[in-house]
């Protein structure tokens, strides 16, 4: 889902980012060319789901206290002046507000931390190279553009972890993996990010990768007269040893905003990689795509947000194509620049190819706090 203004070099983190630009956190120390500075998010959310199973015609209501989709976390950023260089490196460590609801776990305080960011940065004339764990880069712009990243999207009653957002109803989650990555300057608001990432799979031992996961994307940003434009599209190669399957998919987008409105669409069509993990190379060639389209409207210190996004999966050789879609209503009030308020409502559907299964309704309020 976040910091930094210590240097342009560290790409955001999954709170509050979009490729290479990040809020301003704690700045700690910053003399002598060297800084050091902390970030953070914390949010919780009432939900109340009312599912139902239209197989077999059963209706079951759940309320919880939970995580939205972003999790609550904690980052440190670090930068230091080398020559013509810049040295950086960012940590980041993300945390379960949910422990009690963890299978297995006899004392129930287990909060999960999971370190999703841990890399180094060098940043000259000639761009940035980025190598260690940070976010994936095929599909990043899709999930972090999501006007409900703030919010909840599709929540599953029982995780002990955070809810979906829009991840299986209109994109894969650019999860954090080993990666190097070089990222050109910007030049006329166009930057190209191309990376060698370590390939996870699906499968068993036999079905491991035999070459690493290549991805990219090229991103576009300008300000027309007070129309601002995002535009972004990416890709990804990899393989699995298993014969004829070819991991390779392809991600875009974009966005228009002028006057308070913004418009926002994104999407992605993609063989051999999963629709929940995009780092993922399956064992067959299963085929996925989606979209996502989002309006919102600023005015004062309030965001209102429509939303409607889905993804059809087709299992390799199958003639079934299943759909999991997500319509969704929010609102966001910010009290200040560190603390909103948020209501979201949010209908999750799913098809088998033959009829629709089930139909979840989640209401959702509370709050974030991010600095």
């Amino acid at each position: 889902m976040n910091n930094k203004k210590i240097l342009r070099s560290l790409p955001l983190a999954l709170a509050i980012m979009c490729s290479n630009s990040a809020m301003a956190g704690i700045s700690l120390y910053d003399e002598d060319g060297t800084s050091f500075s902390v970030d953070g998010h914390f949010n919780a959310f009432y939900t109340y789901q009312d599912r139902e199973d239209k197989v077999a015609d059963t209706s079951t209501t759940t309320s919880r206290v939970r995580m939205g989709f972003l999790p609550n976390y904690i980052g440190f950023n670090v930068a230091k002046e080398a020559g013509d260089l810049t040295l950086g490196g960012r940590s980041s460590f993300w945390v379960s507000i949910n422990d009690s609801n963890q299978d297995g776990d006899a004392t129930k305080t287990d909060s999960m931390i999971d370190v999703r960011q841990f890399y180094a940065t060098v940043d000259g004339d000639f761009g940035q190279v980025l190598f260690g764990k940070d976010f994936g880069i095929y599909g990043r712009s899709n999930i972090f553009n999501d006007e409900l990243l703030m919010g909840v999207g599709f929540a599953p009653a029982t995780t002990s972890n955070t809810t979906f957002g829009n991840i299986t109803t209109g994109y894969p989650y650019a999860n954090p993996t080993a990666q190097i990555t070089y990222r050109t300057p910007v030049t006329n608001g166009m930057q190209l990010a191309v990376g060698i990432l370590d390939p996870n799979t699906t499968g068993s031992a036999s079905d491991q990768s035999n070459s690493a996961r290549f991805e990219s994307e090229l991103t576009y940003s300008v300000n027309y007269d007070g129309v601002a434009v995002k535009a972004w599209v990416g890709g990804a190669l990899g393989d699995s040893n298993t014969a004829g399957v070819d991991a390779k998919g392809i991600s875009y987008g974009a966005q228009v905003a002028a006057a308070g409105f913004a418009l926002t669409a994104s999407g992605f069509n993609q063989e051999g990689i999963s629709s929940v993990f995009a780092s993922n190379t399956l064992a067959a060639s299963d085929e996925a795509d989606g979209y996502l389209v989002q309006g919102s409207y600023s005015f004062g210190a309030n965001k209102a947000v429509l939303s409607y996004g889905q993804t059809e999966n087709k299992a390799a050789g199958a003639s079934v194509t299943t759909q999991d879609s997500l319509t969704g209503a929010a609102l966001f009030h910010s009290v200040n620049d560190n603390l909103k308020l948020v209501a979201e409502y949010t209908i999750h559907e799913t098809d088998n190819g033959v009829i629709e299964t089930s139909q979840t309704d989640t209401f959702a309020v509370g709050a974030t706090l991010s600095w």
